[in-house]
């Protein structure tokens, strides 16, 4: 398969999971989202030089190309693992950004501020993590033989989730802590009893 038929292939399963286009890149913090997004998550590839609706549109400067490795080299801590391949299809530059899982989560993208935030990959969006996610990757750090003890917390906690609930409202209905909820629902989504799912644009969780 030639260069256009391979790009022609990966356009027409549109954006994803693990796939997202860019028509160009004029900010190396944009960018920088969609790096830490995928990194945080299963992986993926950017098609800079591909508008939303597939069209080809090319990459414009060298300015670009220097952007997308700030991106991933500069905007994003810890770096991103990232791999640029270059392919030429109908007198247009069009660039493969390659982000690898990352093993070292969160990698936070930088914004204009230096202000450093996590994001997650889910479907074709790049969200915030939320502090349970921040929470999970600590857990995820630690020990696989570390069991999880069922005291009185963990008990208040399992009470108070009923069907499928936002953070806030399980510390309402919990009475613990903000800080020992996030922490507790972090460890109790490491060992499969909850499972957090993102609805109507929010983080609910719900026993497993």
């Amino acid at each position: 398969m030639d260069d256009k038929g391979y790009l022609l292939r990966l356009i027409r399963e549109g954006e994803h999971q693990q796939q997202d286009f860019k028509y160009r890149v004029a900010d190396a913090c944009k960018l920088a989202k969609s790096v830490s997004a995928f990194a945080n998550t299963d992986g993926g590839r950017l098609l800079i030089g591909v508008r939303d609706d597939g069209h080809l549109s090319g990459v414009r400067s060298e300015e670009e190309i220097y952007m997308m490795h700030q991106a991933a080299y500069k905007f994003c801590k810890p770096e991103a693992s990232i791999k640029f391949d270059t392919y030429h299809v109908d007198k247009r530059t069009i660039v493969i950004a390659t982000v690898s899982p990352s093993g070292r989560r969160p990698v936070c993208a930088l914004d204009e501020d230096g202000r450093k935030r996590a994001y997650i990959r889910i479907n074709d969006e790049n969200i915030v993590a939320s502090p349970v996610h921040l929470a999970l990757w600590r857990e995820a750090q630690k020990p696989q033989g570390v069991m999880i003890t069922y005291d009185d917390d963990i008990r208040l906690l399992l009470d108070a989730i009923e069907g499928q609930l936002p953070l806030n409202r399980i510390v309402r209905l919990s009475r613990l802590p903000r800080h020992k909820v996030i922490n507790l629902l972090a460890r109790l989504i490491r060992f499969g009893n909850v499972r957090c799912e993102y609805v109507n644009q929010q983080f609910l969780f719900s026993m497993a």
